[in-house]
């Protein structure tokens, strides 16, 4: 039964480089389970279709094929010289999630010879195939076609722009509606395009490659599924309107400043049952808002783990994730010797990423007894910090939505953050005179900014009722999908329209 006109059933394709349980590399393959999911429960017909890598389990997820040797056309004419690649296409019902339906991709040469998702020299190939192929697919299934297809980052870029160029005029894929979804602005293919040659510069209007051209490697993705998709997403409301500015845009803010009307931005949620203190199994001591006392004992815990001396209720900050220079590195290696020489703290941090970074934290663990890092990534570790350490630290120079912060906010880590992207949507800064606020906030990317509120948040941490309004404030905010997702079905309708309202131009 269909709803009404206001309240429509949508038929939903999501395309993807990963998606999760089949493989999760990152945060998209997160949001390529819970968005969808979310989706679901509101009545929306949802599909997500991903390669079949190699790592994928064929005995864990039963799989039939329902479509044997797709002809997947190389260049612009689906009929021209340059010839086709062959794909499968299998289906997976998930028994645990509603039987919801994930359709796989399967090459021999371009996914199940590859032990990894990304990261070889013929990714361009890979993405530009996984791109045709799906809508070769939509093109001869008869049993299901979306109303919305929606391709994330520069791998999905190629979707909107063979759309609306190679089959603009195909009766079936050009009413098909697009999105666009941005989770990072920052990668945008295989070149760095921040140093690029006027010879390579890709304007994104230019004729597709055909599929295994080296040049292909040349052509900015992203540029080209902003300029031709129906909308375009971000993570996060604030993050939209950075990326048009030159400071946030990454040499793409001109055309995204061209495109604002169609440009939306909405916050990632969280998995509320994944991540939940009352039920979580990684933890010792199970708690809720009403019960902080339980997490305390999460916080002796953290201390031997990480070999902290006990006995103590020192303020521990936590630090989770990447070490890059986009996670606000720079600044906290100039405000940290300091700080650990005048301030009584303790610090915990895991994560990996840069070695210039890594090997600073190695040598400040020898000089002081009071930070540890565990310099690789533990999902059960960065449980145990949430649940135990007094703060949650995000210094980021730029981020586009952040789910970490989220996810301290439900354990009862408070953050640390500055404004910038999906921080600032997430984090209210403290007000002690009006006792608001579920986080201490900082705006300026300097080591001053970053030294004063660490300082703010240290002292706070003095008046034991006030820092537990603070934690309760952050456990009760809602960053559940549901929200997320209503707001994701409203913009997927304002694709449709801007499509049809497309063809009457």
């Amino acid at each position: 039964m269909r709803l009404s006109k206001k309240n429509k059933t949508l038929k939903i394709l999501f395309v993807a480089s990963e998606a999760s349980p089949f493989v999760k590399v990152g945060g998209l393959g997160e949001v390529m389970y819970s968005l969808p999911k979310a989706l679901r429960e509101l009545g929306h017909d949802v599909r997500v279709m991903i390669p079949k890598y190699s790592t994928i389990d064929s005995a864990k997820f039963s799989m039939s094929m329902i479509e044997e040797s797709l002809f997947v056309p190389i260049g612009e004419n689906a009929g021209g010289p340059e010839g086709h690649m062959i794909c499968n296409v299998k289906k997976f019902l998930d028994p645990d999630n509603g039987q919801a339906v994930t359709y796989l991709l399967e090459n021999e040469e371009y996914y199940e010879q590859r032990g990894s998702v990304y990261g070889y020299d013929n990714d361009p190939t890979r993405w530009a195939l996984l791109s045709r192929g799906a809508l070769e697919f939509i093109r001869v299934n008869n049993e299901w076609r979306p109303d919305v297809i929606v391709s994330s980052e520069w791998q999905g870029g190629l979707i909107p722009n063979y759309i609306k160029t190679v089959y603009k005029d195909d009766p079936v894929l050009s009413k098909i509606a697009t999105v666009f979804s941005i989770h990072n602005l920052y990668f945008q293919g295989m070149f760095d395009h921040r140093f690029i040659s006027e010879m390579d510069y890709d304007d994104g209007q230019s004729e597709i490659r055909p599929i295994g051209d080296p040049l292909m490697s040349k052509m900015n993705f992203m540029r080209r599924g902003i300029r031709y998709a129906d909308i375009i997403n971000t993570v996060s409301p604030n993050y939209a309107r950075e990326i048009t500015t030159p400071e946030y845009g990454e040499l793409l803010d001109t055309l995204l400043q061209e495109r604002r009307s169609h440009l939306f931005g909405i916050l990632n949620g969280i998995n509320y049952d994944a991540y939940n203190p009352e039920t979580d199994s990684h933890i010792s001591f199970k708690y809720n808002a009403k019960n902080l006392k339980e997490r305390y004992k999460n916080k002796e815990i953290l201390r031997k783990k990480f070999n902290l001396p006990d006995g103590n209720d020192k303020f521990i900050i936590g630090m989770v994730g990447r070490l890059y220079e986009q996670k606000g590195f720079d600044i906290l290696m100039e405000v940290i010797e300091p700080m650990l020489n005048n301030i009584d703290f303790e610090m915990v941090i895991v994560g990996a990423g840069d070695s210039k970074y890594m090997s600073f934290l190695s040598e400040l663990e020898k000089k002081y007894p009071n930070i540890k890092a565990h310099l690789s990534f533990d999902a059960i570790l960065a449980r145990l910090i949430f649940a135990g350490a007094d703060a949650l630290l995000m210094p980021s120079k730029f981020e586009p939505c952040g789910l970490s912060q989220m996810e301290a906010m439900r354990y009862g880590a408070v953050p640390i953050v500055r404004k910038t992207g999906g921080l600032a949507d997430s984090v209210e800064d403290y007000d002690p005179l009006k006792q608001t606020g579920t986080g201490f906030v900082f705006e300026k990317f300097d080591k001053y900014a970053l030294f004063g509120t660490l300082i703010r948040a240290i002292e706070t941490y003095k008046y034991p009722k006030l820092w537990e309004g603070i934690q309760k404030r952050a456990m009760s905010a809602n960053f559940s999908w549901s929200a997320s997702a209503k707001e994701y079905a409203e913009i997927f309708k304002k694709a449709i329209d801007f499509n049809l309202q497309s063809k009457k131009i």
